[in-house]
């Protein structure tokens, strides 16, 4: 089960192309400016199950699909056992957001495990010193777009390389 306080049909701003995106409650990292501070109390989602995250994830048979919040990584047994069911059932890709850095990701047993399924992460906190509103899908300069199966087998982060077809 996932404290999910939406699900958003066709966006184009959480990742490339439309997307079915997954906004969930609970978020420790309370960064100032977020765009979204009601995610950040896990009580303010409801709860939803896997079963009922693919149904909505299904019925578009064209978006990928983003996790975000909130925190995923907050969550990371629910996410996991949902990206799971993703990977297996479509050839849909994940993008995920997360306040908390691949480095310190990669550390914790249970978010390495959700790592595993991720395409690209949307990593760092963000920092309002550092907003940019020119950058692509993440708010400040700080944060980086990881191309997760290939940071997971060089055994650092590498960078995912996004082209607009210009």
């Amino acid at each position: 089960m996932i404290s999910v306080l939406d699900i958003i049909h066709d966006t184009m701003v959480d990742g490339p192309g439309f997307r079915t995106s997954i906004y969930c409650a609970g978020c420790p990292n309370a960064c100032p400016g977020c765009h979204n501070p009601q995610s950040w109390d896990i009580r303010q989602g409801h709860e939803m199950s896997t079963a009922q995250m693919m149904a909505e994830i299904e019925s578009d048979p064209f978006a990928n699909v983003t996790f975000s919040g909130g925190d995923p990584m907050f969550q990371p047994e629910g996410f996991t056992e949902l990206a799971q069911a993703i990977k297996a059932r479509t050839t849909k890709n994940i993008w995920c957001f997360s306040g908390f850095t691949y480095e310190a990701l990669v550390k914790n047993p249970l978010q390495r495990g959700l790592l595993q399924f991720i395409d690209v992460l949307v990593d760092g906190p963000f920092v309002k010193s550092l907003r940019d509103e020119d950058l692509l899908f993440r708010g400040s300069s700080n944060q980086r777009l990881i191309d997760v199966p290939k940071s997971l087998k060089a055994g650092q982060p590498v960078l995912y390389e996004y082209n607009l077809g210009l």
